[in-house]
C-alpha cells in the first residue's frame, strides 16, 4: 500500500508542477476597483500601437468565469473561459456542504486559453475589448469552483514585445447587465441574464464600447488585484480542450428573411430549432417608446435559464449570452414591437463526425437521437443533462464513453481526457471526485463503472498512454478499499467517504440486486486494472488484481447461481442489471448465458436507460441479437414515435429530463450491429463483426483517432455487398457473417476467393468490396 500511496503523491505533484510558473507571466490580474457581486459583468478595453502588422501574436487569457473577446471591433471569441478548475492549488478537505465553504478553504488553480490574434491586428492603433462574466457562486451539483473574486489576466506575446493586463487598461461594470436578474437556481450555476438597453454601452451597434472609435476616457483605470500565482486564482494551467465550435448566427426554419418585418401581437413566438441544441437567442426589434420587457426561454420544462431584455426607443439588436437548450426558443415580445429578425447561435464541442445511415427506421432514429443527446450533454465538460443540473456524474460519462468514439472526433476525445483527469485530480482520501470538481459524491457503482467503461475504453480508443499511467494509481488505491472475505468474495461497501450515496439505478423499484451488482462491477473494474497494469508493465499491480479475480471467479457461482440466474435473494430479485453485468464482466461462464437471457434479460425490463445498453450488449454477447434489438426498440418505442423529439429521456418510457447522457443505443448499433471495435490501442488494429439481422442497407462512418473507417452493406434477395474503408497505418479483421458462407460465392475486390472457413479476413489499408452470392 505504501508503494501505491507514494506513486499517487508523485502523480499529483507532477500535475501541480505542470502549471505555468509565475516567472512566465509579467502582467497583473485586473478588475474594477470594487469587489463585484456574483453574476457581474465587467467590460475591459486596451488601446495600443504597433509599428507593423505582426506575423504572430499569441494571446493567453484567464478569467473567472467567462469572457467575450473583440479585437478591432471584430468578435474573435464567443464565450471563452471554462467552468470548473484544472486542479487543487493545495490539498483541501471537503466539509459538507462544500459549496458553502469559503473560497480560501478550497483553493484551486485557473484555466487559461490561448489564441492567435495576428489575423486581427493591424499596423498602427489597435483595440482589445473583453467582456468578463463572473459567476461568483457554486451549487451542490459541483461542476464549478468559485475563486471568490472576479478577474482577468491577459498577455499578448508579440515578436518584439509583450502586452499584458495592468492598470493601463480601462474597466467598468457594464451598467446594462443586472447582477440581480432572475432567481438564483439551487442546481445550475449559470443565471438568467437581464439586459436594459437604455443603459447599454452601444452594444450591437457601430458605436459599441468594443469598437475602435469608442471614447473610453470616462472609464476608470483597471485595478491590479494580484500576479500569478497569487490567491485566489493561483497557478495558470493551459486549457488543452479545443474551443467550442461556433456555428454562427442561424435563422430558424420557420422564420426566414421573408417573414420579416412583422409587428408582434403579444402572442409568444415559438421558433423551432433543427434539434435539441445549446443556443443563445438573438433578435432585432424596433420599439416606439422603449421600456418594453422581452422574455426569452425554451419550451423545455427543465430549462433553468431565461433572458430578459428591456427595450430602448428605436431599432436595436441583442443576443443573450447565457445559453439555454430545447427544441423551441420562445420569444415573449409585447404587442406593438416590430420584429425585424430572430436568430440563434449554436455552440458545440466540435461537430458530429461519425454517422449512420440504414434502411431500418427504428435504428436510424435511435442513432440520431443518441448522437444529439451526446452533443447537447457536452460543453465545459460532459454532463448528465444540459438543463436541470449540468453535472459531471461520472457514471453518465462512462455511458457516453461507450459510443463517443463513433460520434465525436478530436474535440470529444480531448473533453473525455479532461473528465478523467478532473475526476482523479479532485479525489480525496482515495475516493474519486465523482461529482466534480467540487463535490466528491461517492457512488460505488459509478466509480467502479468509470474504471472499466471509461478509463480503459478511453485508452483502447486513443492509445493515450500518459493518461493511462496517470489514472492507474488512483484506480488501484480505490479498489484496495475493498477487503476480501473468507468466502473469496469482496466484502461489500456502502460508500468510501462521508459524501456517499448508495445508489445504483432508477427503473422499477425494489428490483436491484445490490450484492450482485457491486460484486460484478468490482470484478469488471479489477479486470480492467489488471489490463492497465499489464499494458504499463506493472507486475505487482497485475498480480494483486489477478489473485482477487481468481478468488472471485471460483466463489461467485457457488454463492449466487440459482440454476437459472444470479441472485442474492432468489425468491425476490431477478435483476436484469446485475445479470447483464455478470455476463459483461466475465464472471458468468458461457454455459450460463442461455439461462440468464431466457429467464431474466428477455422477460424482466426493470432497469433505466443507464443500464439498458449494458443489458442489450450482454444479450448480443450471449448470442441473442434479435432479442436484444426487440428489447431495445420496445423500451424506446414511445420516444422513437415522438416525431418532435430529437434526444432521449432519463427514464423509461419518458420521465425526467428529455436529454439525458446515460442513453447509449448507439453503442449497440456501432459495436454489435455494424460490429466495429478496436482490438489494439489507438485503433491500429480493429475488427468488423457485423450482425446483419434483416437490415437491407447500413453504412457506418467511424471517426477513429487513426483515421476515418467506413463499413456497410447492401442486400438483395441473393446477394450481399460489403464495402470497407481501412485507414492508412491500420489493419482490419473482417469476420463474414455466418449467413454468407460456406456455400456462397465470395469475391474480394472482384477476385473469387474460397469462402473462409477460419475467420477472419485480414484487410490492409485501402478500399475493399466483398460480394457474397
Amino acid at each position: 500500500m505504501r508503494l501505491f500511496t507514494f506513486i499517487l503523491v508523485l502523480v499529483v505533484s507532477a500535475l501541480r508542477s505542470s502549471a505555468v510558473g509565475s516567472e512566465n507571466w509579467n502582467g497583473h490580474w485586473i478588475w474594477q476597483d470594487a469587489e463585484s457581486p456574483g453574476q457581474s459583468w465587467v467590460a475591459f478595453r486596451k488601446v495600443f500601437d504597433l509599428d507593423e502588422k505582426p506575423s504572430e501574436a499569441l494571446a493567453s487569457i484567464a478569467v473567472d468565469t467567462k469572457y467575450w473577446l473583440w479585437v478591432n471591433g471584430r468578435l474573435v471569441r464567443f464565450e471563452g473561459g471554462r467552468a470548473g478548475a484544472p486542479s487543487m492549488a493545495q490539498p483541501w478537505k471537503r466539509v459538507k456542504p462544500v459549496e458553502e465553504m469559503p473560497a480560501s478553504e478550497k483553493p484551486r488553480n485557473t484555466w487559461y486559453q490561448q489564441l492567435d490574434l495576428a489575423p486581427y491586428l493591424v499596423e498602427g492603433e489597435n483595440t482589445v475589448a473583453i467582456l468578463v462574466w463572473h459567476w461568483g457562486r457554486e451549487t451542490h451539483k459541483g461542476y464549478h469552483i468559485d475563486s471568490g473574486q472576479g478577474g482577468l489576466y491577459f498577455q499578448l506575446d508579440l515578436p518584439n514585445k509583450t502586452l499584458s493586463s495592468d492598470s493601463s487598461w480601462r474597466a467598468i461594470q457594464h451598467p446594462a447587465y443586472d447582477p440581480e436578474a432572475g432567481e438564483v437556481d439551487r442546481m445550475v450555476v449559470r443565471s438568467d441574464v437581464a439586459f436594459d438597453a437604455n443603459k447599454s454601452l452601444g452594444d450591437w451597434t457601430e458605436k459599441a464600447w468594443y469598437k475602435n472609435n469608442y471614447n473610453d476616457a470616462s472609464w476608470p483605470a483597471a485595478t491590479e488585484k494580484g500576479r500569478v500565482p497569487d490567491a485566489p486564482w493561483h497557478d495558470l494551467v493551459l486549457d488543452d480542450v479545443p474551443h467550442l465550435f461556433d456555428h454562427g448566427l442561424k435563422s430558424y426554419t420557420a422564420f426566414s428573411s421573408g417573414h420579416f418585418p412583422f409587428v408582434s401581437d403579444g402572442t409568444p413566438i415559438k421558433a423551432r430549432l433543427p434539434a435539441n441544441l445549446q443556443v443563445t437567442p438573438y433578435l432585432v426589434i424596433e420599439s416606439q417608446s422603449g421600456g418594453e420587457l422581452i422574455t426569452i426561454e425554451t419550451e423545455n420544462k427543465l430549462n433553468r435559464v431565461e433572458t430578459y431584455y428591456t427595450t430602448r426607443p428605436g431599432k436595436q439588436a441583442y443576443e443573450g449570452y447565457s445559453w439555454m437548450n430545447g427544441h423551441e426558443v420562445i420569444y415573449d415580445i409585447p404587442a406593438g414591437v416590430t420584429v425585424h429578425d430572430l436568430k440563434y447561435r449554436w455552440l458545440s464541442v466540435g461537430q458530429i463526425e461519425g454517422s449512420l445511415t440504414t434502411s431500418d427506421g427504428d435504428l436510424q432514429r435511435l442513432w440520431d437521437m443518441g448522437a444529439n443527446t451526446l452533443m447537447v450533454c457536452a460543453r465545459d465538460n460532459f454532463m448528465d443533462c444540459p438543463d436541470r443540473e449540468r453535472a459531471l456524474w461520472i457514471g453518465d460519462v462512462a455511458d457516453q464513453t461507450s459510443y463517443l468514439f463513433y460520434v465525436m472526433g478530436d474535440d470529444g476525445r480531448a473533453l473525455l481526457r479532461r473528465a478523467i483527469r478532473s475526476t482523479f485530480l479532485f479525489s480525496e482520501d482515495g475516493s474519486y471526485g465523482a461529482l466534480g470538481p467540487l463535490r466528491l459524491r461517492d457512488l460505488l457503482s459509478q466509480n467502479l463503472q468509470f474504471a472499466f467503461q471509461c478509463v480503459w475504453e478511453y485508452y483502447l480508443n486513443t492509445g493515450d498512454r500518459e493518461t493511462l499511467e496517470f489514472s492507474l494509481p488512483y484506480i488501484r488505491t480505490y479498489l484496495a478499499k475493498w477487503e476480501m472475505g473468507d468466502d473469496g468474495l469482496p466484502i461489500l461497501l456502502t460508500g468510501t467517504s462521508p459524501d456517499r450515496w448508495n445508489w445504483y439505478d432508477w427503473g422499477v423499484k425494489e428490483t436491484q440486486d445490490i450484492t450482485i451488482l457491486q460484486t460484478a462491477l468490482y470484478y469488471a473494474a479489477l479486470d480492467s486494472l489488471r489490463k492497465m497494469a499489464d499494458e504499463l508493465g506493472e507486475p505487482e499491480t497485475s498480480a494483486w488484481a489477478a489473485k482477487r479475480l481468481a478468488s472471485m471467479k471460483a466463489a461467485f457461482d457457488q454463492a449466487y447461481w440459482t440454476g437459472n440466474y444470479y441472485s442474492s435473494v432468489p425468491e425476490k430479485l431477478q435483476d436484469d442489471r446485475a445479470n447483464a453485468i455478470a455476463i459483461l464482466s466475465g464472471l458468468a461462464g458461457h454455459e450460463r448465458y442461455e439461462a440468464i437471457v431466457e429467464n431474466v434479460l428477455i422477460p424482466n425490463h426493470y432497469c433505466s436507460p443507464h443500464f439498458e445498453w449494458m443489458v442489450n450488449l450482454a444479450m448480443f454477447d450471449a448470442g441473442y441479437p434479435e432479442a436484444a434489438i426487440e428489447r431495445m426498440t420496445t423500451r424506446y418505442r414511445g420516444q422513437i414515435d415522438r416525431e418532435w423529439l430529437t434526444t432521449l429521456y432519463e427514464k423509461f418510457p419518458n420521465g425526467g429530463s428529455y436529454n439525458h447522457a446515460w442513453n447509449a443505443p448507439n453503442a449497440i448499433i456501432a459495436r454489435r450491429i455494424a460490429g466495429i471495435e478496436p482490438t489494439t490501442p489507438g485503433w491500429k488494429e480493429f475488427v468488423i463483426t457485423p450482425t446483419l439481422l434483416d437490415i437491407e442497407h447500413l453504412h457506418q462512418k467511424v471517426p477513429s483517432i487513426a483515421g476515418v473507417i467506413e463499413f456497410g452493406w447492401d442486400r438483395t434477395q441473393d446477394t450481399t455487398v460489403f464495402k470497407i474503408k481501412v485507414p492508412e497505418g491500420t489493419q482490419a479483421q473482417f469476420k463474414l457473417p455466418k449467413s454468407t458462407h460456406p456455400k456462397n460465392r465470395i469475391t474480394l475486390n472482384g477476385k473469387k476467393i474460397e469462402p473462409p472457413t477460419v475467420q477472419p479476413l485480414t484487410l490492409q489499408p485501402g478500399t475493399w468490396e466483398i460480394i457474397a452470392k
